[in-house]
This record gives structure tokens, sequence and C-alpha cells, in this order.
């Protein structure tokens, strides 16, 4: 039976703060990305969210961000990439403490709202980013979005990539996100979420916010969990995956 990996952006909260439901999201997922402390996410809240992956048998990455708690991450902010490689490195360093102590360790990693978003476009930015988690794990996997600077990176730097499907969200000709400030960039119908999914798993497709078909070749499916809803979708997901044939594994070491 083939399978396919679920990821989700987790330990958002901010000590009293909750932005989601973690627990129950950990419970239908196969891999984490955990906040490192930037745009969300303290060091209490990095050890209760790895133990609970841990528990689960869920896999463990970063999920790097701006410095920016107020804006969650997902405001532009002018850095160099001496600065953007750094704001990688410590990231990476405070999860992989925080995970060490629990007794795993970290696979993969994954770049926030933002600083995502430039990875995209700009092949200096995605380079810097990319280097830095090569330069502190080689063995660290890149959770990205295909056709983007980014992963092209990755590739060229021989980083292993899982390929990452977001199926609430519009995507552009090019296979890049509608930007959240446009209209249709969320896709809040879980039944076409559903259907995006059984397309994209049975004909490697997904069709673009202007209606062009674009390839969607994916390893795994982010289900974001900041969202209304979010553990609902989720279930939806998991239950498309399932009726589609295929199982939830996490992605192959």
């Amino acid at each position: 039976m083939p399978s396919i990996d679920l990821n989700s952006d987790l330990g958002e909260g901010f000590g009293p703060y909750r932005i989601a439901d973690d627990e129950a999201i950990l419970d239908i997922v196969s891999s984490a990305n955990i906040a490192c402390g930037a745009h969300a996410g303290d060091p209490v809240v990095m050890d209760a969210t790895v133990r609970g992956a841990l528990k689960r048998g869920v896999r463990v990455g970063a999920h790097i961000g701006y410095t920016d708690r107020e804006g969650f991450g997902r405001r532009a902010m002018s850095l160099s990439l001496k600065e953007l490689e750094y704001l990688t490195i410590t990231q990476l360093g405070a999860l992989a403490a925080v995970a060490t102590h629990a007794g795993t360790h970290l696979s993969h990693a994954n770049f926030h709202g933002a600083l995502g978003n430039l990875s995209f476009v700009d092949r200096d930015v995605a380079r810097t980013l990319i280097n830095a988690v090569k330069a502190f794990d080689p063995k660290l996997k890149f959770v990205g979005l295909p056709h983007t600077e980014a992963t092209r990176a990755a590739e060229d730097l021989g980083v292993a990539v899982v390929r990452s499907f977001l199926a609430d969200r519009a995507y552009t000709a090019q296979g890049i996100l509608v930007s959240r400030n446009q209209p249709g960039s969320v896709i809040k119908d879980h039944q076409a979420v559903a259907e995006r999914v059984t397309r994209m798993l049975r004909d490697g497709v997904v069709d673009a916010i202007d209606g062009t078909v674009i390839p969607m070749p994916a390893e795994s499916i982010l289900i974001h969990s900041d969202t209304a809803g979010a553990v609902e979708l989720a279930t939806t997901i998991k239950d498309s995956v399932v009726a589609a044939g295929y199982t939830v594994r996490p992605y192959a070491d």
C-alpha cells in the first residue's frame, strides 16, 4: 500500500498562550515542524511538543522563522544574508538541544511565514538558508514546496528534500503560494480541500488559482494547525488519504 507523510507546524504557543490543539493534531500527523522560539514557541512549549511527538512516534523538525512574535513571523524583515544564516543556526541549535534532552533528535527543517515565502523566490536567500541547515547537520531533510528556489537550492546542495503539498492554500500558475493578502488564498471549504488531496494523490496535479493545472509531486501534506477548525480539517485530510488507498507514515529515512 502506498504511503504519504502528514506534517504540521506546531509548538506555536508562548507561555500561557496557545495557538492550536497540538495534542490532537499530533494524534493525526506523522511529522511535526516545531517553532524554535523566534516567531513563536518558548523552551517549555518546545519541550512539551517534542515529547508529545516522541510519545506518538512522530518525526521532529525545526520550524524556523523571523524573530517576530507580534506578527507571528508573517511580516517581512530586512536582514542580511549573514543574519539569516545565524537566525537559522541558532534556532536549529535551540530545538536540537531540547530534542536531545527529551531523548530524540531532529529529522528535518523548514521555514515559516514571510521567511519561507522569501525563500521561495530569492535564490541567494534560499541558498543561504539551506546551506545553514546543511552546515548544522547534513543529515537533516528539508521539507519544502516543489517549484521553489528553496527546494532547488536543497537539490543543488545535496540536501534531501521531502516535497510538501499545502492542501488548504491556493497556488499561482508558477507553483508559488498565493499571498495571504489576496482573496481565495486560504481554502476553507473542507470538501474542496479533500478533493484537492484526492486529485494530488491520484493524478499528481492541482488547479492553480487561475485554473491552470500544475504538477504537484509530494511526499508529504501540510496541515495548518493555526486556522479555525484545524483538527476537523486534519481529520478530513487524513480520511481523504486513506480513502485514496494510502496509509499515513513518516517520510522515508
